[in-house]
């Protein structure tokens, strides 16, 4: 024990995620634990802590700061000064301070934890089956703030009074309620309420109980989460599956599942030891996970995949309801297809009542819209490919501090990105930029960000493409306040950014952008783009050739038309025979289709690397017509994972055009014809085209790399969620000794273009 005459005061600041997740009650406990006196308070900006005691004290204190904290802390940075001892005689936890100007981490929502499980499941404790149950490790988060710092005042629990034993709990610094600020129980905290479709409250005792019996029977029940409604229904129910899909307008894109535990998710899937614990983290993401052969589920829960998005229960509600219906539950957002998911009863009554014949619901309200996040496990790591519950608002540290900047994103995949110093708050995922509501959804979430981290945009990025909304949104922005700086990023330049961003990768990269659509710097569509990138020049290396789109976005509805204008500009008239698609086209259509690629009328350009895979789907005859975006690059993974893989490569020729490389198709649909001709299983030429495009990835890459000198390869774009293409690629790049960079935390897909945008943006005013 230090002697008093050696004491010390120390002053302390801690930043990152360390409001809302048991930090103030963690720094009373090892306080106290090493006999300091003083104080800890919120702020808007971050943790203060001004403690005094004996040197060695003070030392075992910053240990277990730095060693110790609560599970849901992130602590980016620690800020240490000292001062003459004030003669503190008591520990306590003082009120928050506000500052107007500063700001703060914000914790995402984060899954029920163990403690809380526990609870609900036993009769004898008082949150038995209380489906509103958390503490400071879980629950409710990023959905109920309104305002920093994080008080019960600023979040949508502030209408709700605590009882006694609540209020004990929350003033307790030893409980792990401590200022867990949705705090409640069954006396004094959010109620459900059972309603029909008309919005008529059923005089339900226990509506849990009565939800989990319409379950049973084959009812759809649209239920009220953390950031939104989602719609539920029996998944082993083949005729409540396509009801839902009928009434959801959604044919044949995959639902998401629900089931009670690991053991029920093991009785569905293959799951490795990392899945697991994806699956059963505090950010709970769907999780891609490769089905059984044989299993309970409907067959059109996932029609034609071999994958299956799984989550397990993040929410007492969640818990309750899968152990009381006692199957595996569709859970898929409570929306129309292209729509944003309802948050608000209201809403979802008039929104969804076409829908559910049943809505659950309660009175806490939600404050942001925040869909499920979703997950797969990739070359060895968990990869997103939408980011939102558990993940947003979380920032991505950039590699250097730069001015505030809004960037506005693309069209698919909806997201935005605001910075400040050198956090980029990536928003969760929006939803595709094509209809008002989705705008509305994204114009309010820009507004929370601003306000919730204090940032007043000094400059807006936006997508090259002059008809996208958010392109507009950013130029009407702009238009409004003449001293913000309007920055036009061209798409597959962001793509890369993004990567190189998340990474912490300034220096130039060699970045390979697959995708199915971006506007290119010449006016055509891009999208199978090898480029030599940083944050400041992108220079096109190579592409796959032009070929002309017929119908222009039209024709990605209709995967046959592009086979077969990729077959007649190619290979002619006889290359159309040959292929066997005139007769599933029709003589007209086919004989505009000749015309359009003849003359180049409404036919535009595209280098796209998304169409290519549509055009061998359909050549396959796997996919003609699609239902949902990339369905038939979905599916013909899928036949390619069927075939044992083997080392026969189809042809491309690399032709140079001035200082750009184009990679010619002919040979590619010249020995894919061939072997269809020769009888060749669909399963084998679908892996042989997966193995050649990674191999021309690799042999490229190396080729430009000596070039260039630049090692390192960046990969990014919507092609690169393909699992077989990404594996296989990855694979080449090493074989060659190259560096790569990919993907993890920021979806590869346009749900990540923003970060791109802002950080071009920004890098050009470090």
């Amino acid at each position: 024990m230090s002697n008093a005459n050696d004491s010390q005061r120390l002053l302390v600041k801690v930043y990152g995620v360390v409001q809302g997740v048991g930090f103030r009650p963690f720094i009373y406990q090892i306080a106290t634990s090493h006999r300091l006196k003083g104080w800890v308070r919120n702020t808007s900006g971050y943790v203060e802590i001004d403690v005094e005691g004996g040197a060695a004290e003070m030392r075992a204190f910053l240990d277990d700061l730095n060693n110790k904290a609560p599970p849901a802390a992130r602590i980016e940075n620690v800020f240490l000064s000292y001062a003459e001892p004030a003669g503190f005689t008591s520990l306590e936890i003082r009120q928050s301070n506000p500052q107007p100007s500063e700001y703060q981490m914000v914790s995402p929502d984060l899954a029920t934890c163990p403690e809380c499980i526990a609870e609900i499941a036993d009769i004898a404790n008082r949150r038995y089956r209380y489906p509103f149950t958390n503490c400071t490790n879980c629950g409710p988060r990023f959905t109920i703030i309104t305002d920093i710092p994080y008080d019960r005042s600023f979040t949508t629990m502030n209408s709700f009074r605590m009882c006694t034993d609540c209020r004990r709990e929350y003033d307790d610094p030893i409980d792990r309620r401590f200022h867990a600020q949705p705090n409640a129980c069954p006396v004094c905290g959010p109620q459900l309420a059972l309603l029909d479709k008309d919005g008529k409250q059923l005089a339900a005792a226990d509506p849990l109980s009565e939800v989990a019996g319409l379950l049973r029977g084959g009812k759809i029940v649209a239920v009220k989460g953390l950031g939104g409604f989602l719609l539920a229904c029996d998944a082993t129910n083949d005729m409540v599956v396509q009801k839902l899909r009928e009434r959801k307008h959604r044919p044949s894109k995959p639902f998401a599942v629900m089931v009670r535990d690991i053991d029920a998710a093991r009785e569905l899937c293959l799951i490795s030891e990392t899945e697991t614990a994806l699956l059963a983290s505090s950010q709970s993401p769907i999780v891609l996970l490769k089905m059984k052969g044989v299993s309970s589920l409907s067959c059109s829960v996932a029609p034609g995949l071999k994958y299956l998005g799984l989550m397990l229960p993040y929410t007492p509600l969640h818990h309750l309801l899968m152990r009381e219906s006692g199957i595996p539950l569709v859970m898929t957002s409570g929306n129309m297809s292209e729509e944003p998911i309802c948050k608000d009863n209201d809403e979802a009554l008039r929104r969804l009542g076409g829908i559910a014949d049943y809505f659950l619901t309660h009175n806490r309200d939600i404050y942001v819209r925040y869909d499920d996040s979703v997950a797969m496990l990739a070359a060895g790591e968990a990869r997103l490919f939408r980011r939102a519950r558990g993940y947003a608002p979380y920032p991505i540290r950039l590699p250097f501090k730069t001015q505030q900047i809004l960037a506005c994103g693309a069209e698919m995949k909806g997201a935005f990105c605001l910075t400040r110093d050198d956090h980029a708050f990536l928003s969760q995922h929006i939803g595709d930029m094509e209809n008002a509501e989705t705008l509305e959804h994204f114009q309010n979430t820009v507004e929370i960000y601003k306000k919730l981290f204090r940032i007043h945009p000094e400059v807006i990025a936006h997508d090259l493409h002059p008809d996208y909304l958010s392109t507009g949104y950013a130029q009407s922005l702009a238009a409004a306040v003449p001293s913000i700086d309007l920055v036009s990023v061209q798409h597959h330049h962001a793509h890369i950014a993004a990567c190189m961003a998340e990474n912490g990768v300034t220096e130039p990269v060699i970045g390979v952008a697959l995708d199915g659509t971006g506007y290119g710097a010449d006016g055509n569509i891009w999208g199978g783009e090898f480029l030599l990138a940083d944050f400041t020049n992108c220079r096109r290396l190579a592409h796959l050739e032009y070929i002309p789109l017929p119908g222009g976005d039209a024709a990605t509805r209709k995967p046959v038309r592009i086979a077969a204008s990729y077959i007649y500009y190619l290979l002619g008239d006889k290359g159309l025979a040959d292929s066997g698609l005139a007769g599933r086209i029709g003589a007209g259509e086919l004989d505009m289709l000749k015309q359009q690629v003849g003359r180049g009328l409404n036919a535009p350009l595209t280098s796209s690397c998304g169409r290519l895979f549509d055009a061998v789907s359909a050549l396959l005859g796997i996919r003609d017509i699609v239902e949902y975006e990339a369905q038939a690059a979905i599916e013909l993974e899928m036949v390619a994972a069927d075939a044992v893989g083997n080392n026969v490569h189809y042809p491309f020729d690399i032709d140079r055009q001035d200082s750009v490389r184009i990679i010619r198709l002919r040979g590619l649909f010249d020995a894919i014809l061939k072997d269809i001709a020769e009888h060749s299983s669909r399963a084998e030429i679908a892996q042989r085209f997966h193995a050649s495009l990674a191999g021309l990835l690799g042999t490229l890459c190396e080729l430009l790399a000596c070039e260039t000198g630049v090692k390192r390869v960046a990969l990014s774009g919507g092609v690169f969620q393909n699992r077989l293409l990404f594996e296989m690629a990855v694979s080449e790049l090493h074989e060659r000794s190259l560096e790569v960079i990919t993907h993890r935390l920021v979806p590869c897909n346009d749900g990540g273009i923003a970060l791109g945008q802002a950080a071009i943006a920004g890098f050009a005013r470090v």
